[in-house]
C-alpha cells in the first residue's frame, strides 16, 4: 500500500503541472484582451472598461439596480461602483434614484442617452471580440464557455 502513494504522487503531478498551464494561459490571454479593449475604449470612445462594464450590467436590468446588487454583479467594491456611477450620472449616462421606503439605498439605471450610448460601444465591442478571437471556432467557442461555466458553478456557490 505504501508503494503505490508516491505511484499516485507522480500520476497527480502531470495534471496538476497541466492545470498550472492552463491557469497561465487563461490568464495571459485574458489580460491581452483586456488590454487591448482598454485602450480601444478609451480612443474610440473616451471611456474606461470599468465604466463600460457598469452600463452593460445596467442594459441587463432596464428597470435599475440596487447598487449593492451592482457591485456584487460586477465582482467589485460598493466604493468602486459608486465613483463610476457618479461620473455616469455627471455625463448623463445613469440616473440614481431612492428606493421606495428606503432613503440608505439608490436604484441606478442608464437614461436614454446612456442606453443610446451603450448600443453604439456595445455594438463595436461584439465587433472587436470578434476579431480578437477570430481564430477560435464557434464550436470551439461554445466548447470552451461550456468547460469555464462548469467550472464556475463548482467553486461559484463557495465564495
Amino acid at each position: 500500500m505504501t508503494a503505490s502513494a508516491p505511484l499516485a504522487a507522480l500520476d497527480a503531478a502531470p495534471a496538476s503541472k497541466e492545470r498550472l498551464r492552463l491557469w497561465i494561459r487563461l490568464l495571459r490571454a485574458s489580460r491581452i484582451i483586456e488590454n487591448e479593449l482598454r485602450e480601444r475604449l478609451k480612443r474610440e470612445f473616451d471611456t474606461t472598461l470599468p465604466r463600460f462594464d457598469v452600463m452593460a450590467a445596467l442594459n441587463r436590468a432596464p428597470d435599475g439596480m440596487l447598487m449593492s446588487d451592482l457591485s456584487r454583479f460586477l465582482l467589485v467594491s460598493n466604493g468602486n461602483v459608486t465613483g463610476i456611477v457618479d461620473r455616469l450620472v455627471n455625463d448623463g449616462f445613469v440616473v440614481r434614484a431612492q428606493r421606495e421606503g428606503d432613503r440608505r439605498t439608490s436604484i441606478v439605471r442608464l437614461t436614454p442617452r446612456g442606453q443610446e450610448f451603450f448600443r453604439g460601444m456595445a455594438a463595436v465591442h461584439e465587433a472587436w471580440i470578434g476579431e480578437l478571437l477570430g481564430d477560435v471556432s464557434e464550436d470551439g467557442a461554445r466548447r470552451l464557455s461550456s468547460m469555464l461555466k462548469t467550472f464556475r458553478s463548482n467553486w461559484e456557490d463557495e465564495h
